[in-house]
């Protein structure tokens, strides 16, 4: 980066902690550091919802998602939307005249205490293993900018997280993603018009739109049913519905962030609007990634994008061969693209997929790096085309992103630590400020615990499609013992109980013993808890008081 963008990073990652710290000031209570008071408004707690999940993994890998496999990802959310509205309707209004500080917490006044202990555990494991996934991203961007080593990032960056969010608990997170998402609309324009204006001369956008449905990355809907192929629409409406509903419902880290409203009608209202913006959201992020699949057919890309990993073998006799073998298939794919209804460009494309498959593996072969191509495709674009200035206003958005992704998680991991573990089974009935130390010195260890975890996450694939898979090996649990608990009141707590345990089996096997898209776990997992919970409340005989 040039000194212009190392400035303006740094104005803007200053400006997003000081106004988060600055309208934190005073969080010097229990309530203050882990609910705001309750007196945050609707618009800031709908944009810090949309910001916890347009972490960066949204710029660094849904981008690429698009690159190599198209649209057809915007189907995860179609069943948002009516999840939003289910969680507006019941969900909300129950916790907030239970005043609990966690769902979980909820669960022991439904049910009993084992069964909260239960699914807490559930989500300290399910939100610790994402949170190091959400780490990892950022080491992707220094990497690709700078080549530090991951670990390097991964502890800086936890360290300023850590203290940043031990200082201004959730009042400092809400606030400071009011304001990056704003930095991260004007980054995600600005990438867009860039990949528009430094195409060439003769290609316009309908020609760029053109192109990019030959390739077959304007695929949004996929009509037809598939267990075994993760994004389709039934996929989209019927498992992303309840994947939406166990993390908008059921996750303390998005729980926390309408727990902080002013009202039912503020918090549902910060719902509502998730509800309206998500899928065009995600959509422009998919577009984005298409346009930059577009520009790379006119500008000649690394036949991997992963550049320290194939700097390593370029020169070798398999990566010379395996380069070759990329820039002929580029060639004939850009004369292909120019041709009038761009004949010949679906055969083109393939062979040059083909070319990046033996570079990939020859990287693999001689590195061990595999997997992670995708993550690296929109920061080559971004540190190598955009406009001095917009590189560092990109950057700033990606660690922004970052930033409150984690501060927010790793806050609800300490909330959840603090009030379903340590005050409800450890130490019960001390101070206010007994508790707000305790939930500060949790904080640090959930942000220590991210940065080791992220040290072993850099080559899982598709971040995105890895931090969804990870939720989903667990919300189909979560999201069928709050079913019971909102709408079966004869269900008791042994028969939820055992009920999460036989989802999760349920959800482990589908995993490990078949091929069925990871959306459908949370539709296996809160079926078979729902239907464990009725089953062993139907077998235990109704006990009877006799007067």
């Amino acid at each position: 980066m040039r000194p212009a963008d190392w400035a303006v990073m740094a104005l803007s990652l200053a400006s997003v902690i000081s106004y988060g710290l600055w309208r934190s000031r005073g969080a010097q209570t229990t309530q203050r550091f882990m609910l705001a008071n309750k007196q945050m408004p609707w618009y800031a707690m709908a944009l810090s919802i949309m910001a916890t999940q347009a972490s960066a993994i949204t710029f660094i890998s849904t981008t690429g998602q698009s690159y190599v496999d198209g649209m057809r990802f915007v189907q995860f959310y179609f069943g948002l939307p009516i999840a939003m509205i289910l969680i507006s309707e019941v969900a909300v209004p129950i916790y907030h005249r239970t005043k609990v500080y966690t769902a979980y917490e909820y669960l022991e006044q439904r049910f009993d205490a084992k069964t909260r202990a239960l699914v807490g555990s559930v989500f300290l494991i399910q939100r610790g293993l994402g949170v190091g996934v959400a780490l990892a991203a950022p080491a992707v961007v220094m990497t690709v900018i700078l080549g530090w080593p991951e670990w390097i990032t991964t502890t800086a960056m936890g360290a300023i997280i850590v203290l940043y969010t031990v200082k201004g608990g959730i009042t400092a997170i809400t606030w400071s993603e009011f304001l990056h998402m704003i930095i991260l609309t004007v980054g995600l324009i600005a990438a867009f018009l860039t990949a528009l204006l430094l195409l060439p001369p003769n290609v316009h956008l309908a020609d760029a739109i053109a192109i990019a449905g030959a390739a077959h990355k304007l695929n949004p809907l996929v009509w037809k049913f598939d267990l075994n192929d993760r994004y389709n629409l039934w996929s989209g409406l019927i498992g992303g519905m309840f994947l939406s509903l166990a993390y908008f419902g059921c996750d303390q880290s998005q729980v926390q962030r309408y727990l902080t409203g002013k009202s039912i009608t503020q918090s549902r209202l910060s719902l509502l609007f998730n509800a309206v913006a998500k899928i065009p959201m995600q959509f422009s992020v998919l577009f984005i990634g298409a346009m930059v699949f577009v520009f790379f057919v006119f500008e000649r890309p690394p036949a991997i994008f992963h550049v320290r990993a194939w700097e390593e073998v370029r020169h070798s006799e398999a990566g010379r061969s395996a380069e070759q073998k990329f820039n002929a298939a580029w060639d004939a794919r850009r004369v292909a693209a120019l041709a009038p209804g761009q004949a010949g460009f679906e055969a083109a494309q393939k062979q040059l997929d083909a070319a990046r498959q033996e570079a990939a593996v020859v990287v693999r072969r001689h590195t061990g790096v595999e997997g992670a191509d995708t993550n690296y495709i929109f920061l080559t674009f971004v540190t190598r085309y955009m406009p001095v200035g917009l590189v560092g206003l990109l950057i700033a958005a990606i660690f922004a992103a970052a930033m409150s992704t984690i501060s927010a998680e790793i806050n609800s991991l300490a909330t959840v630590t603090v009030i379903d573990i340590y005050k409800r089974f450890v130490r019960g009935g001390a101070t206010d400020q007994h508790y707000l130390v305790i939930s500060r010195a949790a904080t640090a260890f959930w942000g220590l615990y991210a940065v080791i975890t992220a040290q072993y996450l850099k080559g899982v694939g598709a971040l995105i499609e890895t931090v969804n898979l990870v939720g989903s090996l667990f919300y189909g649990g979560l999201l069928g013992v709050f079913t019971l608990a909102f709408f079966f009141k004869r269900v008791k707590g042994t028969a939820a109980f055992w009920g999460v345990l036989a989802g999760e089996a349920a959800i482990f096997g589908t995993k490990f013993f078949t091929n069925i898209g990871f959306l459908w776990y949370n539709v296996i997992g809160a079926v078979v808890v729902v239907t464990t919970g009725l089953l062993l409340t139907a077998a235990t005989p109704r006990r009877v008081d006799i007067a």
